[in-house]
């Protein structure tokens, strides 16, 4: 986890009334329209790093910013009230708030489609689902530091149905610049469930821009539609906003073991440069997925690990690729989320 100068709580507690000086959490509810209700944390590291935590959108990340300079895209349709959610064809699109994680499955992925005698909506139903048993562990270790720990619990079950219960621990701590999630998906049910699961990462303005680079592991490409093939050789490149851009999602098949990561530069932000990285575990989330849709005013670049190419389900299972978890059994998911800043830890990425 990359931070700032060690802090030291002692000489803090010397000069700060409250360490909320310095950074933490902050619980509230918002209060205007459809977003009227929905509980929010704020997380601050004192390094730089501020994000926003929601425990009614299943403990996803909103806002995010590093040293003022928004790092996201922000949807149109703000951080709207789970109550509002619809899992009807596109209506997942009305409550999408982007943000920096929006978080897709756990057991469909993808275009709406029907699957036996069940009807699925887009990218599923977790991100409409509010956590329970949320907690805010934050405090003093005892060794000098101060981690900042979030746990909460989200279950996606139905009688007769799958049953897939998901524990999130997002984790940092004051002077980092980097955070941490770890989530613990158990099947509690009696037959096997599909896992289709992907951390849909939203990059926007001003960090998204033409003078930004995407940068991913090597790996094989798959593309997922004609616009997507016809546009590949530039799936790199970031373009200035169009009125006719296309939407271009790419498959990246991750070979081999390890960590793999991925990263967006703008070495016009800030002093010397700005990036956001995503690590995380290759033989967790085999498959990188990007979206791109350079748009006016939908102007954003998706980077989404998952368990699979984000295809429907019945093409999943019809290709062989279809994750399952078994009955009674846990997988782990881990990623590290955060800042780079200046040119030379940028350089230090791209080597």
């Amino acid at each position: 986890m990359r931070t700032n100068a060690p802090v030291d709580l002692q000489e803090i507690k010397r000069r700060a009334g409250r360490l909320s000086q310095v950074g933490g959490t902050r619980h509230y509810e918002l209060s205007d329209g459809r977003s009227r209700g929905v509980r929010a944390i704020d997380v601050d590291t004192g390094g730089g790093l501020q994000f926003t935590v929601l425990p009614d959108r299943g403990l996803d990340i909103s806002r995010c910013s590093f040293r003022g300079n928004n790092l996201v895209f922000h949807g149109p349709a703000g951080e709207v009230h789970p109550a509002y959610y619809d899992p009807a064809g596109y209506e997942w699109l009305r409550v999408f708030f982007a943000g920096l994680l929006t978080t897709c499955g756990l057991t469909h992925f993808g275009h709406p489609v029907r699957d036996g005698a069940e009807d699925l909506g887009l990218h599923g139903r977790y991100s409409g689902t509010p956590a329970t048993q949320v907690a805010d562990l934050s405090g003093e270790d005892g060794e000098g530091n101060y981690p900042i720990i979030i746990r909460g619990v989200v279950e996606e079950a139905s009688l007769f149905g799958d049953k897939l219960r998901l524990v999130r621990t997002i984790r940092t701590r004051l002077g980092a610049r980097s955070f941490t999630i770890s989530d613990e998906i158990h099947n509690f049910g009696q037959r096997p469930a599909p896992i289709t699961l992907a951390y849909h990462f939203n990059i926007g303005h001003p960090l998204l821009h033409e003078d930004a680079e995407l940068r991913l592991p090597e790996a094989p490409v798959r593309c997922y539609d004609e616009a997507s093939e016809r546009d590949a050789a530039d799936r790199l490149r970031i373009a200035p906003p169009s009125a006719d851009a296309a939407h271009n999602v790419y498959h990246h098949m991750l070979q081999g073991d390890g960590p793999a990561a991925a990263a967006v530069v703008n070495p016009s932000l800030g002093v010397g440069g700005i990036g956001l990285y995503i690590r995380f575990d290759r033989r967790q989330l085999p498959v990188l997925n990007t979206w791109k849709h350079m748009g006016v005013g939908d102007y954003v670049l998706g980077i989404e690990p998952g368990t699979a190419r984000i295809v429907d389900r019945p093409q999943l299972r019809a290709a062989g690729e279809l994750p399952e978890i078994a009955p009674g059994e846990t997988r782990r998911f881990d990623l590290e989320v955060g800042v780079l800043e200046g040119r030379a830890e940028c350089d230090a990425f791209r080597a």
